[in-house]
């Protein structure tokens, strides 16, 4: 393969970092949310193709130990990092989430990719205080990052019961349709009109 195209190659993916709400928990990965929304696109054209690399039950940290290398495989333009929820579950310490975070920010900008960061915010059950503090983590990291912050798709997918899995923590099969329209519409934006950069 060519230098020339390589970069042609490298140059429109957006590779998913995530836990299980992006590897979609007990369902089959080809009809996931983001393989239904990489055919979507695919369809739409001139927008970028997507690697999946999420696996269920990841931690920050787990993400950021995977990283490196996926970043060398994949050469992404662009990262969405859907990561934190296991961590908020766990009861990590906020600042101890958000410095990981961080060096995962700070990796994929070194690769000359764009990091997205997903908003996650976590059950109410788990407390207010710490919740607040969880939530908080975001749209602070984004601000200081200078990156965008990607509303968070379960919001409008938990408030359907429908649409859940019997543990109350996972979207079932039927929301994955829902959430692929729903994240298109807040990530095509971020991503195509970088298309035209040199």
């Amino acid at each position: 393969m060519g230098m020339l195209s390589f970069r042609a190659a490298a140059a429109d993916t957006l590779l998913i970092v995530g836990d299980s709400l992006s590897a979609v928990y007990r369902l089959p990965a080809n009809n996931s949310w983001p393989s239904l929304l990489n055919n979507q696109w695919k369809k739409q054209g001139g927008l970028p193709t997507i690697v999946n690399a999420s696996i269920s039950g990841d931690t920050s940290a787990q993400g950021l130990a995977r990283l490196p290398a996926l970043l060398k495989q994949h050469h992404p333009r662009w990262v969405l990092i859907e990561l934190g929820a296991n961590d908020g579950l766990r009861g990590f310490a906020p600042p101890t989430i958000s410095q990981t975070l961080g060096k995962i920010v700070t990796l994929i900008k070194q690769a000359d990719a764009e990091p997205l960061l997903m908003q996650i915010r976590l059950p109410p059950n788990y407390g207010r205080r710490y919740g607040d503090a969880f939530y908080a983590i975001y749209p602070t990291l984004a601000k200081q990052a200078d990156i965008p912050l990607v509303p968070f798709f379960m919001e409008q997918v938990a408030i359907k019961p429908e649409w859940m899995q019997e543990d109350g923590l996972h979207p079932n099969q039927s929301a994955q349709n829902f959430i692929a329209d729903w994240m298109s519409g807040k990530l095509a934006p971020l991503v195509s009109p970088s298309l035209s950069k040199p």
